[in-house]
C-alpha cells in the first residue's frame, strides 16, 4: 500500500492525513553516521494480514511495559488497534470498518486503561471520527465529525495529531480542515470531547496571518495548549501558537519559509522544564529537506539542525525528549538508502544519525511516527512500510 502526497513541493510517500500546506527553507552541517547494532524489528506485519499492515502512528506504553499502536489497513479493512506484549507478541484488540477510516495518530490511553484515537477517512473521502477501545477490546466511535448537517462542517473535519486528556477525562484535538471562520474548505480547528461524546469547538482558525491545518496539542503547567499549523501565519509557511485557558489563540511564531527557519511543522511541539519548544518542520531549511528547532519563551526561534539528505530528509512526525535533553527523532525519506532514518540531537544541536532504513524486507522502511522512549533510555519506533512480511514493522533501538 503506497501513495504519495506532495505538500507544495515536497515528495512523501504513502497515504496520510490531507494537508494542503504551502512549505519550504533553514541551516546547519551534515552528521556523522552510526548504524546502530543494538537496532531490532519487533514485530513484520503482513501486507494485507489479518493482523493489520502499514503503521503510521506511534506506540505508547502501559505500567507493565506492554506497547499500544495502530495500523491503517488490514484486518477488517480499516486497521487496527494492537497490543505488542514484552515478549513481542502481537494482539489485534480491535479490528476498524473500512467505511468508518483508518487511524493513523498515535494513541492516548486513560487511568484506567482505555485507549483513544482519530480516525481519518483516506484522501478526500470523509471526515473522519474520534474512537476508544476499552481494555476488553469492545470499541466505539466518541463523535463523528460534519455530523452538524452543515456544508462547511463547523464541528472540524480531518482530525490530525495526538489526543490530550485532561484531569476530568475530556478529550482535547486538532482537524486539519474545517471550522466556523474559513471557507470553503475550512482551515481547520481546536476542538474537546466531553465524557458524554458532546464536541466543543475552542477555536476555528481563520487562514492567512492566522493560520491553517493544526496538528499535535500538548500542556502546559497552567492549562494552555500549544501546537503547530502546518500552513498559513504572516508568510504563510505555518506557525507555533498558544491557546489559553479562555481560548484566546496567540501566534507565537510564524516560519518565514525564505530566511533559513524550516517551513510547514506538521506534528506539534513539545516542551521542557523551562518553557521552551521544540519541533520539526517538513521542509525548507539549509537543504530544502526539513529542520528541526527549539523556540524559546521570548518567541526566538533556533534552527538546531537543517537535514541534508544524506542525514535523512522530510521528518513527518514530532520530537521526544531524554532527561539529559537530547531529542530523538525520524525522516521519513533519505539516509544512505533513501528509506529515512532514526537521528538523535544534542543539546548543541549536534546530530547522530543512529540508524539508517534500507528498506524492502529487512528492517522496514518510511517512518511517519514518532519514537517513544522506556525508562532505559530504549527508543520504539514503527516503519510504515517494509520489513519480511511487507506491511511494516515495530522496532526497538538503543541508541
Amino acid at each position: 500500500m503506497t501513495s504519495t502526497v506532495q505538500p507544495l513541493g515536497t515528495r512523501l510517500r504513502a497515504v496520510t492525513i490531507a494537508l494542503a500546506l504551502a512549505i519550504v527553507v533553514a541551516a546547519v552541517v551534515a552528521a556523522p553516521s552510526l548504524q546502530a547494532k543494538d537496532f531490532k524489528v519487533l514485530y513484520s506485519f503482513d501486507y494485507y494480514g489479518e493482523a493489520g499492515d502499514s503503521p503510521f502512528g506511534g506506540l505508547i506504553f502501559d505500567p507493565a511495559g506492554n506497547l499500544y499502536g495502530t495500523t491503517t489497513e488490514g484486518c477488517g479493512g480499516g486497521g487496527t488497534v494492537f497490543k505488542l506484549d514484552k515478549a513481542a507478541k502481537l494482539s489485534v484488540l480491535y479490528c476498524f470498518n473500512y467505511n468508518n477510516g483508518s487511524p493513523m495518530t498515535d494513541l492516548t490511553r486513560d487511568a484506567p486503561g482505555n485507549l483513544y484515537g482519530t480516525a481519518t477517512a483516506y484522501v478526500g473521502s470523509g471526515p473522519g471520527s474520534v474512537f476508544m477501545v476499552d481494555r476488553k477490546g469492545k470499541g466505539k466511535e466518541l463523535y463523528f465529525f460534519c455530523s452538524r448537517n452543515n456544508s462547511f462542517c463547523t464541528d472540524g473535519a480531518g482530525p490530525s495529531g495526538t489526543l490530550v486528556l485532561d484531569a476530568a477525562g475530556n478529550l482535547y484535538g486538532t482537524t486539519t480542515s474545517g471550522g466556523a471562520r474559513c471557507h470553503p474548505n475550512g482551515c481547520g480547528v481546536v476542538y474537546k470531547l466531553d465524557k458524554a461524546g458532546k464536541e466543543t469547538v475552542l477555536y476555528s482558525f481563520k487562514g492567512g496571518k492566522d493560520g491553517a491545518s493544526p496538528a499535535g496539542l500538548i500542556w502546559d503547567a497552567k492549562g494552555n495548549l500549544y501546537g503547530t499549523t502546518g500552513g498559513g501565519g504572516a508568510h504563510g509557511y505555518g506557525t507555533v501558537f498558544k491557546l489559553d485557558k479562555a481560548d484566546k489563540k496567540t501566534t507565537l511564531y510564524s516560519f518565514t519559509g525564505t530566511e533559513g527557519d524550516g517551513a510547514g511543522p506538521l506534528s506539534g511541539v513539545i516542551r521542557d522544564a523551562e518553557g521552551n519548544l521544540y519541533g520539526i518542520t517538513s521542509d525548507g531549511g539549509a537543504y530544502g529537506y526539513g529542520t528541526a528547532f527549539k523556540l524559546d519563551k521570548t518567541g526566538k526561534e533556533t534552527v538546531l539542525h537543517s537535514f541534508a539528505g544524506s542525514d535523512g530528509q522530510y521528518p513527518w512526525a514530532g520530537l521526544v525528549r531524554d532527561l539529559k535533553g537530547n531529542l530523538y527523532g525520524t525522516t521519513l525519506e533519505g539516509g544512505a538508502f533513501g528509506y529515512g532514518t532514526v537521528f538523535k540531537l544534542d543539546k548543541t544541536g549536534k546530530e547522530t544519525v543512529l540508524h539508517t532504513f534500507s528498506g524492502g524486507r529487512r528492517d522496514g522502511e518510511y517512518p511517519y511516527a514518532v519514537l517513544v522512549l522506556d525508562a532505559k533510555g530504549n527508543l520504539y519506533g514503527t516503519a510504515s512500510g517494509g520489513g519480511t512480511r511487507g506491511g511494516g514493522v515495530v522496532f526497538e533501538l538503543t541508541p
